[in-house]
């Protein structure tokens, strides 16, 4: 992925984390910070069945899931006439969102039941999307005219939100020398569904130590404002807080670095590794914060750094 998307390191090693725990993927940033480029270098180093979505304010929701039609030739005298499904776009193992906050949350919702179920619910009958199934989605900056805010609980579907940085000047420099995006349709593929699926499964294996697991919890309640104990920080900018899903993130993820670091023994390090990905878009702030320009990642540094009692004190 190195040859493809440059000056990303963090972000194709939280992909790559991403990919192993089986989460979906939301990924933001500026123009250009080769948000479509990384999802199509997955699609092209992996044999997965790839579809891509672009969405648009008229996009419906029968767009994404698919529709029943009726076949038969009504015209005829006694002809009759049957429904069959039309599957859409979601039928796919890896499915690209493309620009998600450009269509009206109606539509958006129409990826909930997807996301978490893995199956599609058409005229009373659910049908089973592919495993395995991924959807990574780019969002466009919210500054952007015609882009809508994505409900809290589709932004809590997703596993991580990597947040794609600008380009230095030297590593914009070997992009435009080495025109990376040309060589890929010349990847090879390196994995398929089958050894994906067996390396998730590995994952999972992996035991979290007390101390790690009490740290996860620890780390998810500091971001509540009104939980016991909570710090200062917290009441002052966060509005609501990160949930369980959160918690569950944080384990399975730090599993997946201490798996991709040949460990088989989690540490808290390895928490802290994926903190910002999967609390990032799970944090809301209140205007105190909007004021005081104070954003989600700053927020996790201040946490980390300042424990308030009964939160993360000791957690290390």
């Amino acid at each position: 992925m190195g040859n493809l998307v440059i000056g990303q390191e963090q972000a194709v090693s939280h992909l790559t984390a991403a990919l192993l725990c089986g989460g979906h993927i939301l990924l933001s940033g500026g123009a250009a910070t080769a948000k479509g480029l990384l999802v199509q270098g997955v699609a092209a180093l992996t044999k997965l069945d790839f579809k891509r979505i672009q969405f648009t304010p008229d996009l419906m929701p029968s767009d994404i899931t698919g529709a029943e039609i009726l076949e038969g030739d009504s015209a005829e005298p006694g002809a009759t006439r049957r429904a069959r499904f039309v599957h859409g776009p979601i039928f796919a193992n890896l499915v690209m969102a493309d620009e998600i906050n450009r269509t009206p949350p109606k539509t958006q919702a129409a990826l909930l039941e997807a996301m978490q179920e893995r199956q599609v619910t058409s005229g009373g009958v659910s049908r089973s999307l592919p495993s395995p199934f991924f959807v990574m989605a780019t969002k466009t900056a919210t500054e952007t005219d015609g882009t809508y805010p994505l409900p809290e609980a589709q932004q809590d579907r997703f596993m991580f939100n990597i947040d794609l940085a600008a380009l230095d000047q030297a590593d914009e420099l070997a992009v435009v020398m080495g025109d990376p995006g040309a060589r890929l349709p010349q990847v090879t593929p390196v994995i398929d569904g089958a050894r994906l699926e067996a390396l998730q499964r590995y994952v999972r294996t992996l035991e979290l130590p007390p101390d790690v697991k009490r740290a996860i919890v620890a780390i998810t309640g500091s971001t509540r404002p009104d939980q016991a104990g909570a710090a200062a920080i917290s009441k002052r900018y966060i509005a609501w807080g990160a949930g369980v899903r959160a918690s569950q993130c944080l384990a399975l993820g730090a599993k997946a670095m201490a798996a991709m670091d040949g460990r088989v023994r989690v540490t808290v390090e390895d928490v802290h590794a994926v903190l910002q990905p999967v609390l990032r878009h799970r944090i809301g702030l209140n205007f105190h914060a909007i004021n005081d320009r104070i954003t989600p990642e700053q927020l996790m540094q201040e946490l980390l750094k300042t424990p308030s009692p009964g939160t993360l004190q000791g957690v290390n």
